[in-house]
């Protein structure tokens, strides 16, 4: 039965998931969804959190990451991802959408739409990708304005305060952000772009107790590691933000080509999901059964 209308369907708030989800220990594994197509994949691979990347959303409506979509746009990939996967999701807040009350909008507008959890970031507009140079940071009291607003909006969000402060302010300013932002009422914090297994390993040790996000994208500032030895350096989660887009848009690259080259898709069919695969992930059985459940509707004598 697809997530829409299943019996199963989640009932506790997609904060309280995302908890309990980070509480059953090891280091939490969240994929990147960037549709909910995506999400669904995820979900049948035997994930139990979504990420929803910024970078991901604005690089699938053709744009640059630079801070240019709204709360709104944001919501309906939310609301795509959340529905179709039926898991927890955590979403890219960007700088919050504005100031304190803004904030506090995209908070309410995110767990409307079905998010589980969200980070907002220390830059400024025009943000940039956190493994890009010449980032601008606001002001540490000002983002810790930023959380404080988050935490006294959210019903149930899980709050991640994300520091891009490294870069430019060395270690020791991103650790005295993110300690700020804790005792502002951040859940977790998110180092971002660090560079070495070392820096890892010092922010996390100068960080004892708190919740540590790390970000696993390909092509950044970042070396490659793996789920366990972030676990192993003292972080609780881990996201892979746009590997889903990114395996997905070479291969429709390469599909373009296919066609453009032999005149049709011959090539390429070895490479296709199936449309027995494509009906099961969607569930349209299920859907097909419960429309054909649905008792018809009669209108009594006289309404016609």
């Amino acid at each position: 039965m697809p997530y829409l209308v299943a019996a199963d369907l989640p009932t506790l708030p997609a904060g309280e998931r995302f908890r309990a989800a980070l509480a059953r220990g090891g280091i939490l594994q969240i994929p990147g969804a960037h549709n909910g197509m995506a999400g669904i994949q995820a979900r049948r691979a035997g994930f139990e959190a979504l990420y929803l990347s910024g970078a991901a959303m604005t690089a699938s409506m053709g744009l640059p990451d630079l801070g240019v979509i709204t709360v709104d746009e944001v919501c309906f990939f939310i609301r795509q991802v959340a529905r179709a996967s039926g898991l927890p999701v955590l979403a890219d807040g960007d700088t919050g959408y504005g100031e304190a009350l803004n904030v506090m909008h995209m908070v309410r507008s995110f767990e409307d739409a079905g998010a589980g959890a969200v980070h907002i970031e220390d830059q400024l507009l025009p943000k940039k990708c956190g493994h890009l140079n010449d980032k601008k940071l606001a002001d540490a009291h000002d983002m810790a304005a930023k959380v404080a607003a988050a935490a006294k909006a959210r019903r149930h969000l899980f709050i991640i305060a994300r520091t891009d402060a490294v870069a430019s302010e060395g270690m020791d300013g991103a650790v005295a952000r993110a300690k700020m932002y804790m005792a502002a009422g951040a859940d977790a914090i998110f180092p971002e772009a660090l560079t070495t297994r070392e820096m890892f390993q010092e922010f996390a040790r100068r960080m004892p107790g708190v919740k540590l996000l790390a970000n696993m994208t390909e092509f950044g500032r970042t070396p490659f590691f793996t789920a366990e030895e972030f676990a192993a350096m003292g972080y609780a989660m881990v996201i892979w933000p746009v590997s889903s887009l990114r395996v997905a848009n070479k291969a429709q690259a390469e599909l373009y080509s296919a066609i453009r080259r032999d005149g049709g898709t011959h090539g390429m069919i070895e490479r296709m999901q199936t449309r027995a695969e494509l009906y099961d992930a969607i569930g349209l059985d299920a859907y097909e059964a419960l429309d054909a459940s649905i008792v018809h509707t009669v209108l009594p004598d006289g309404a016609q």
